[in-house]
């Protein structure tokens, strides 16, 4: 399933990905520090979303209380949040 998040408090402004049987795919961040964010959708793609998570929340930037690899981590935690109201199997543990 496709996802959208719109991120807070980082220079990217939205991020968007699918998951697929707990896997993260197809990370596409919006604005922000482009090189980094193309070599951070790279290293995540295809790893199970609770291990991305567990690997990048709460990574900060500069003086920012979140990042844009932390926003990730929100954005993930949402989708989970999302796949449990909708009644859909839970991908997360």
């Amino acid at each position: 399933m496709t996802y959208e998040y719109k991120t807070r408090g980082t220079c990217s402004t939205k991020i968007r990905f699918d998951l697929e049987e707990g896997k993260v795919k197809n990370v596409v961040f919006t604005n922000g520090c482009n090189g980094n964010l193309k070599a951070i959708s790279k290293l995540v793609e295809g790893m199970d979303a609770v291990k991305v998570i567990e690997l990048l929340e709460g990574n900060t930037c500069g003086m920012k209380s979140t990042s844009c690899a932390d926003q990730l981590t929100k954005a993930l935690n949402a989708a989970f949040e999302k796949e449990n109201k909708t009644g859909e199997d839970s991908v997360r543990e």
